[in-house]
This record gives C-alpha cells, structure tokens and sequence, in this order.
C-alpha cells in the first residue's frame, strides 16, 4: 500500500479516535452484547443483533484508522523550507477572478479535508491545481460546472 499523506494534526487526530474506540467504545459494546444474551433467545434479540452490528463497524474502523496510522506520510510543514511554492500542508489564500471572492484552503490528507473548515484534500482538484504554484500565478481549475480561475494571493506555512 502506499503513503497516506497527512498532517501533525491529522495523525494525532486518528490516533486520538483510535484510543477512544479501542479503550471507551470498544468496551462498552462488549458489555451491551454481555447484556443483551441475558435477554433469551439471541435470533429474535434485536438488542443483541444491534450490539453485534456496531461491533462489526467499530472493528472495521479501527483496522481502517491502524491501517492509516501504519502506512503514514506524515508532513510537518513548520519543517518544511519555504520555498514561495504550495505544497502539501501549506495554507493558501486564492481569489476567485470571476466572482471577486477570497478563499483561505489548507491542502490536507484525504482523511482531514473538510471543506467547511477550509481543509481540502491533496486529491482534489483545487489542490491538484494549486500544487508548485507561486504568490500571483493564475490557476485553472476543471469542476464539474466548468472551468473556475483562481489567482494565488498568499501561501502560509503554519
């Protein structure tokens, strides 16, 4: 499997919800399916059928987030030499030409974008776009509803 590329905050975030999983979530499950078999007869126990299907997700989560963890790229940008470049991790302050609107977008891992927030995934197309561009450069970038020019104003690294 490749590199997952993510942030200091990305990683600590996953690590942070695998130990609740694993030390809060995970028990608690264990004690509702220790409940519900109190309850007779387990093909008609819909406690227990409920209790095993979290399980199952929560299982399932925390091998997705090991997995993750494991197979980490993580990216600390305040160790990264400036080089008037967007690159992974950078904060970006970009004009839309056509609208006169200013956007702030940090470029995160897949896992921490949140459009929202202004986080926005490496893979996505404003980032693809953004990627080894400088302060000034105009970008283009191809949506679905067409095409949308961007000017670069400012790039942080923080």
């Amino acid at each position: 499997m490749n590199k997952v590329p993510m942030t200091v905050k990305g990683y600590e975030k996953l690590h942070l919800e695998l130990k609740h999983l694993k030390n809060v979530i995970r028990p608690k499950i264990i004690y509702a399916i220790s409940e519900s078999r109190k309850h007779g007869d387990l093909k008609e126990n819909a406690e227990y059928h409920a209790a095993r299907e979290e399980q199952a997700f929560c299982e399932k989560r925390i091998k997705d987030i090991e997995s993750k963890l494991y197979h980490a790229q993580v990216i600390d940008i305040k160790n990264i030499t400036f080089n008037g470049k967007v690159v992974f991790g950078s904060t970006v302050n970009i004009l839309n030409i056509h609208s006169n609107k200013e956007f702030i977008f940090c470029i995160v891992g897949d896992d921490e974008s949140n459009f929202k927030d202004g986080l926005i995934s490496i893979n996505s197309p404003i980032a693809r776009s953004l990627i080894g561009k400088k302060v000034l450069d105009i970008v283009e970038v191809d949506t679905p509803s067409g095409i949308i020019v961007y000017k670069i104003l400012n790039i942080q690294y923080i």
